[in-house]
């Protein structure tokens, strides 16, 4: 099972879009995926959900994870690297257990022109900590508030290449 993890909280984000647009590519090729939005968190998470405890509203997304063999993470720049919920989501999941021997692939996008190069690589070092192996191909994205229409559908062809690419080969990882 397939998994694509909308990283931010944030709503009405370019995120989400870019995780919609992704589930729409798998889904052309035959790939059915799941959409998880950190929006859906419980709001009370750090208080609940933290240090080994479990709250009923988390439950049925530690089960997610746990179903989950394959994420996409689709991961915006928040201040020269990931969202900070996104580091409270993977503390809030049971550890090993959730990710360990997993496979993922690390989407970054940014307004900035460096598509989240430092983020993707700090996610990286956390991933890495935690056992989930990381495909090799990861995509940056810049500028997405101008590499995205409304409809969430992506412009830039180099960008649609890419993209294109890195679900190919994360439908054979």
């Amino acid at each position: 099972m397939i998994t694509i993890i909308s990283s931010t909280n944030r709503p009405g984000s370019h995120t989400l879009k870019l995780a919609k647009y992704y589930q729409q590519k798998l889904s052309e090729k035959g790939v059915e995926a799941g959409i998880f939005s950190l929006a859906d968190l419980p709001a009370n998470v750090i208080q609940t959900d933290l240090y080994g405890k479990r709250s009923p509203e988390f439950e049925p997304i530690q089960d997610l994870i746990n179903r989950t063999d394959k994420f996409i993470f689709i991961i915006p720049e928040y201040n020269g690297s990931f969202p900070g919920v996104l580091k409270v989501f993977m503390d809030a999941c049971d550890f090993p257990s959730s990710f360990y021997d997993k496979k993922a692939a690390l989407v970054g996008l940014s307004s900035g022109k460096y598509g989240n190069i430092r983020g993707i690589d700090h996610f990286t070092g956390v991933c890495h900590y935690m056992h989930l192996n990381i495909m090799s191909l990861k995509i940056h994205i810049s500028s997405i508030n101008k590499e995205m229409d409304q409809d969430g559908n992506l412009l830039n062809a180099d960008t649609l290449k890419f993209t294109d690419e890195q679900i190919d080969k994360f439908i054979k990882f």
